[in-house]
């Protein structure tokens, strides 16, 4: 059972739901590029509307700080949402202070559904303002949050209104809530964190975190030359913090201690130069030459790392193993990710990722597809991943 309320747990029909939806959709050109965030909050909204529910949309659009910025108004969201979930969805400009959400609602029917305009169009939304919650809570008699995305933010329309009306979870953050606590609260085991990515320094509170966690941690990307370098082996020019040698073995002593197993490439593809089909070679970690940059993981590293997972029961995923967003140094991302997915689909293992770089490469692989959760939290994942409580999370809590 889990320690939140979701929609099965109340009586929605004729009751005005407060629904925190993540609309933080990108525009190109005035058109929206990718709406893969309004996609997974529809089966709540349609669920909500088709129960007898009054839906009430609250969401953000990028960072006005407390003003009206016209460009970050909501207003264009509405008709694209409208299109995807079926229904008519009516548009309310509001600055909170006003009556204007009551009165639009005023004569609102059973399972109709309201856009209201960027909670962070007023400075108390981020702030968590005691005063604007009480305003916007007054508005609705159910609060569901949706919107796992910004649950590391303690604002009023993820942690304030919660803490004032009887609260659930969507269908899209209970989804999430449910992967997750399968990948690393309550997994089983042997379990297996792929961590990659540019830098350590983003992410040594996630190492720090993971090893603690799991049996084995692979470290791919630029990272693994981080971890390379203060084990004296050779990276050349490749993209290294030669400053957090001394962090990478402290990691290293820290998984000791838990018996994780650190797992860093046995061979690299290598480059002279960082650009699309650029002369490579694949080669072991001892032979890295001064003018050499590591872009991906060689040929023996993937095969590895197929074994490795072969015997693994649950995979966490975070960064990629290479420059995946050129080839050649796509293959090490590309091959390692596939194999996941082939277990995931087999029923094998339960897989779990998330992150930005990560989205885009295991769709860029093919492999997004089988894997059994992909987070597009960003943010919010990575906390969840470094062992932080979420604010939007605790809030929700029985």
């Amino acid at each position: 059972m889990s320690n939140f309320y979701t929609l099965d747990d109340h009586d929605l029909n004729g009751k005005r739901v407060l629904l925190r939806v993540d609309l933080n959709v990108p525009f190109i050109d005035g058109k929206v590029s990718d709406t893969t965030r309004i996609q997974r909050v529809a089966p709540t909204i349609k669920e909500l509307s088709n129960k007898g529910a009054i839906v009430l949309l609250l969401a953000h659009f990028g960072r006005p700080n407390g003003q009206v910025v016209a460009e970050m108004s909501l207003e264009p969201v509405a008709p694209i949402t409208s299109k995807i979930i079926g229904k008519d969805v009516t548009f309310i400009a509001t600055d909170w202070h006003d009556d204007a959400v009551s009165t639009a609602t005023k004569n609102a029917k059973a399972g109709d559904v309201f856009l209201l305009e960027n909670t962070r169009f007023h400075a108390g939304e981020t702030k968590n303002d005691t005063d604007l919650a009480k305003k916007m809570a007054a508005l609705g008699d159910i609060y569901v949050n949706d919107a796992f995305s910004a649950a590391h933010r303690a604002h009023v329309s993820t942690v304030g209104i919660a803490k004032l009306l009887p609260s659930a979870a969507g269908r899209a953050m209970q989804q999430e809530l449910e992967a997750l606590n399968k990948a690393l609260g309550k997994p089983q085991h042997p379990v297996i964190a792929v961590v990659g990515g540019a830098k350590v320094s983003s992410k040594l509170d996630l190492l720090g975190n993971l090893v603690e966690k799991v049996d084995a941690l692979v470290i791919g990307g630029g990272m693994a030359n981080t971890f390379l370098a203060a084990l004296n082996q050779p990276v050349g020019k490749s993209l290294c913090e030669y400053d957090l040698t001394d962090t990478a073995l402290e990691i290293m002593g820290k998984a000791n201690d838990a018996n994780c197993e650190i797992l860093l490439p046995l061979d690299v593809a290598t480059a002279k130069e960082f650009k699309q089909h650029a002369d490579s070679q694949n080669i072991p970690v001892a032979d890295v030459a001064d003018d050499d940059m590591i872009l991906d993981i060689g040929s023996r590293a993937i095969t590895a790392l197929k074994t490795k997972f072969d015997a693994a029961k649950t995979v966490v995923w975070n960064g990629p193993m290479g420059a995946f967003e050129i080839e050649p140094f796509d293959i090490g991302t590309n091959q390692v990710a596939l194999h996941v997915a082939k277990l995931t689909k087999t029923g094998q293992l339960t897989s779990v990722a998330g992150g930005g770089d990560t989205v885009a490469a295991l769709n860029k692989s093919g492999a997004a597809q089988d894997f059994s959760y992909i987070s597009t939290a960003g943010g919010a994942f990575l906390e969840w991943l470094e062992g932080k409580e979420l604010p939007g999370v605790e809030a929700l809590n029985k």
